[in-house]
């Protein structure tokens, strides 16, 4: 899948009060009536970002929208963060760049989600597909299964591009009521919001976290427990910053166990610290240090662009989510256990390594060097670190399961220190050029290809 730009514009249609979300929406104020000569709504309606000071009072910071010729979509009240809507192109003016901010007026980029998609197979058969998992033996999840394939207590939020809950491989593992799509800013819950349309990322993604273990199809890392569709990618395939924004804070009010991100957001690779760029870092920061105080373990891919994360153009550039603190980062291994070559990596951000495939040079079909899982209506193969991530919040999951009352940092404790240490490669040549492709740094029991280790399902149980 391919994260590209521009998404629909929509209002929330409805005001929502959540326990631990403080949500608040609004109709269109008077004060930025078109008849009004001090705001202009003849322009485009463009979603911002709003921070305001944690904890402020819901009508205070509406009250700020609203003078600034805004309407409010939601407001985070434990976090301080907003979502608005505004035709007047000096709303971020009004209120401050340094504290609004419109993914949409930024230049959009491509950002790949995963290297290479086969052919999918379009069709669910009885056919046993298990054999085929190379990614699942490389972990150990088929001895894991025998002591248990997790608790349906634990639930993981796969936040991307919606899960197809019809899949027989998947139909038991979708928990509609903790469901919802975000590609407002504002969760929805009806099915169609938190559905597939024309994206399989989100099923593939879902498949390798908890397939069906029935003796059909494929098996998941931890088929016993349940899956949370969460979309935060648009009908145009971007991802941006309300989206995250909403997905996370999302898991975090209905007490998900774990969140899958596998993306970055749009509309950078590296988010900075000019001004725009600085109001979504600051608003994904929050957001995501509050779902991991509400209990949430959050993983995310280490994207695909083969850059040292660790080395950034400028120091406060982050990769978003994965370069954040309370983020576990998920770099990517082929069938050889070396790192993919698209795969970034950076000593001190990624965290664990796990297999996302790499597709098989001089094969006569590359693609089974790829990940196979599901997808709307079928099966493919993919490669990514999309395809690392969902691997790493499988075997969190039975660790969770495992250990019912730990905490996220005792779980991810508990998964570093049971990862394989794999050493540096002494030569990362893939292209057999002469030249690396990337440097490694660090030693074997933590390094910037692979961080604490490739992860374990067996030893998640075992202990």
């Amino acid at each position: 899948m391919e994260v590209l730009s521009v998404p629909l514009l929509r209002r929330a249609r409805a005001a929502a009060v959540f326990t631990a979300v403080l949500v608040t929406t609004c109709t269109l104020p008077s004060a930025a009536d078109a008849s009004d000569a001090t705001c202009v709504t003849t322009g485009a309606a463009l979603r911002y970002v709003v921070l305001f000071d944690r904890n402020m009072p819901p009508a205070e910071a509406q009250a700020e929208i609203t003078g600034a010729c805004g309407v409010t979509t939601i407001y985070y009240a434990p976090t301080g963060v907003a979502v608005a809507t505004s035709a007047d192109p000096k709303f971020d003016d009004r209120l401050g760049r340094d504290r609004a901010f419109s993914a949409q007026t930024a230049a959009p980029r491509k950002s790949k989600s995963e290297e290479t998609a086969a052919s999918p197979t379009r069709s669910v058969s009885a056919a046993d597909r298990t054999a085929e998992q190379w990614d699942m033996a490389m972990i150990d999840a088929p001895a894991a299964h025998e002591i248990t394939t997790g608790s349906r207590d634990v639930v993981v939020g796969v936040l991307d591009s919606g899960i197809d809950a019809t899949h027989p491989d998947l139909r038991a593992a979708v928990d509609p009521k903790l469901s919802a799509g975000c590609t407002t800013g504002s969760p929805d819950t009806s099915p169609a919001a938190w559905a597939p349309k024309s994206s399989p990322h989100g099923t593939h993604v879902a498949g390798t976290i908890a397939a069906a273990d029935d003796g059909k199809g494929i098996t998941g890392v931890a088929p016993g427990v349940r899956l949370a569709s969460v979309r935060v990618v648009d009908d145009e395939g971007r991802i941006y910053p309300e989206y995250a924004i909403c997905g996370f804070m999302w898991a975090a009010q209905q007490h998900m166990t774990i969140t899958n991100s596998s993306y970055f957001v749009d509309p950078w690779l590296f988010t900075c610290s000019k001004s725009g760029q600085r109001v979504v870092r600051e608003a994904l920061m929050r957001t995501v240090a509050y779902a991991a105080a509400q209990g949430v373990v959050n993983v995310a891919a280490a994207t695909n662009e083969n850059v040292d994360m660790a080395n950034p153009p400028e120091p406060s550039c982050r990769v978003l989510p994965a370069g954040l603190r309370d983020v576990l980062a998920v770099s990517s291994v082929g069938q050889d256990k070396v790192k993919a070559g698209y795969s970034a990596y950076g000593l001190g951000v990624v965290d664990v390594t796990a297999p996302g495939g790499e597709r098989l040079r001089g094969k006569d079909d590359p693609d089974n060097g790829c990940v196979l899982s599901t997808v709307p209506g079928g099966y493919a193969r993919y490669c990514g670190t999309s395809m690392a991530a969902p691997h790493v919040s499988g075997v969190l999951a039975l660790l969770a399961s495992t250990h019912p009352k730990a905490s996220p940092a005792t779980l991810t404790r508990l998964l570093n220190n049971q990862s394989e240490s794999v050493p540096c490669p002494a030569d990362y040549d893939l292209s057999g050029n002469g030249t690396q492709d990337a440097y490694c740094s660090g030693y074997a029991p933590y390094n910037g290809f692979y961080g604490h280790g490739l992860v374990n399902a067996l030893a998640a149980v075992e202990n």
